[in-house]
């Protein structure tokens, strides 16, 4: 194992670990996702040397073939899907991910619903939010998801815990800021008129936005670039 590359993300995400408890009001609830997508191998194994298992990928191939490269000596390796998921993918994850992320649409749900029957499993999973209505962003338009919420509510092996939404296409922390608060009080508001208090995940935040997310609520952050790289970091 390569030490002094391995010094290198075990600091940096010491460095992370404190932002989370900096900037959270509940940092004991906070996930840290490592985005490994372009990671090499042996960074991963660094990953679980450190002893961090929430990895996330947006390729389902890139989950298989991570995933067998480990399956006989690291099974405990928790396997987050978090691109845009196809539904004719579904059934090559179904068996064994851990969190699907961006749920956008009802007829991907009903085939995550369909693979969890078939497999004799319940999948969580977060709906993902285009809470500003960009376009050319995946994610549900709110509306539309209210009108599905009665079918999800229905599933037996899909299970809803959370939301997801991607930071807007901008510099401008106060907008990014805007977003991510209006997600927690989505969460909120929704938790109390159909869900019951099961929303508990919020995941939002990446590499550049990751502490404006933990102030407005996140519960997963999501990271790459920060955790691989070597960059100047604020102090």
């Amino acid at each position: 194992m390569n030490e002094k590359r391995k010094k290198l993300i075990e600091n940096n995400i010491e460095k992370i670990n404190k932002d989370i408890h900096i900037h959270s009001k509940t940092p004991e609830v906070v996930k840290l996702v490592v985005v490994t997508k372009f990671a090499e191998l042996e960074d991963v194994e660094i990953l679980y040397e450190l002893g961090l298992r929430d990895y996330g990928e947006n390729k389902v191939q890139k989950i298989k073939e991570k995933k067998e490269y480990f399956e006989n000596k690291k099974n405990d390796i928790k396997w987050n899907f978090i691109g845009n998921l196809q539904k004719n993918k579904v059934k090559y994850i179904a068996e064994d991910i851990c969190l699907i992320h961006s749920i956008n649409k009802l007829s991907l749900a009903s085939e995550i619903e369909k693979q969890g029957k078939k497999y004799n499993r319940v999948i969580k999973g977060l709906i993902e939010i285009n809470i500003s209505n960009e376009e050319g962003k995946e994610g549900y338009i709110l509306e539309e998801f209210l009108e599905d919420i009665p079918e999800y509510l229905k599933m037996e092996n899909l299970k809803i815990v959370g939301l997801m939404a991607m930071a807007p296409f901008t510099s401008d922390d106060e907008i990014i800021r805007t977003v991510f608060s209006k997600m927690k009080k989505l969460l909120e508001e929704l938790n109390c008129r159909f869900f019951k208090g099961e929303l508990v995940e919020l995941s939002m935040g990446m590499s550049n936005d990751y502490k404006i997310a933990l102030e407005e609520g996140a519960t997963i952050i999501r990271v790459g670039t920060k955790i691989f790289e070597e960059e100047k970091w604020e102090k």
